[in-house]
């Protein structure tokens, strides 16, 4: 897998805190990442989401108006069963419940507040190489798949 193809996946921030947003796009945009998408407001998530079509979405738990377990609830409605969007909670909630219940609502993986930047850097570019391994294998499950030579020759004698 070449790194060019990670670094043009589409990556949605979500965060209340404008800093944690400041933080993430940085890092990202040093590594190369240049399709970043960030929002303040978490109510915003679900149009973005249909606008910018992530391959990952790094969402925050703790928010006003619709925390991320919300957010989590939406997205598991709207998303098929044969669609990968990969999401990463970053939140300051350290608690077991907070874990279980965002990786029980579809989150992909689960990082405390404050984060190391490489552990997080790391673990998005897992993520992302996940979801485009899964979108080549979709690909490559619908593609029109040709006949072996042995099947084309026993058609040819049979007719079947």
């Amino acid at each position: 897998m070449n790194i060019t193809d990670l670094l043009v996946m589409r990556i949605l921030i979500v965060d209340d805190k404008i800093e944690n947003i400041n933080v993430l796009e940085d890092m990202l945009a040093r590594e190369g990442f240049s399709n970043v998408v960030s929002t303040t407001d978490s109510r915003r998530t679900l149009d973005l989401v249909t606008a910018f079509d992530p391959d990952l979405i790094l969402l925050d738990l703790m928010m006003p108006d619709l925390d991320g377990f919300a957010v989590l609830e939406q997205l598991s409605k709207r998303t098929s069963s044969d669609e990968f969007r990969p999401v990463m909670v970053l939140s300051a909630d350290v608690t077991q419940e907070a874990k279980r219940r965002a990786l029980s609502l579809g989150a992909k993986d689960f990082l405390t507040k404050p984060f190391d930047l490489i552990e997080t850097l790391l673990r998005i570019s897992n993520l992302l190489e996940t979801c485009l391994l899964y979108k080549r294998l979709k690909n490559l499950a619908s593609a029109e798949m040709p006949l072996p030579i042995w099947a084309k020759n026993e058609y040819q004698k049979t007719g079947k």
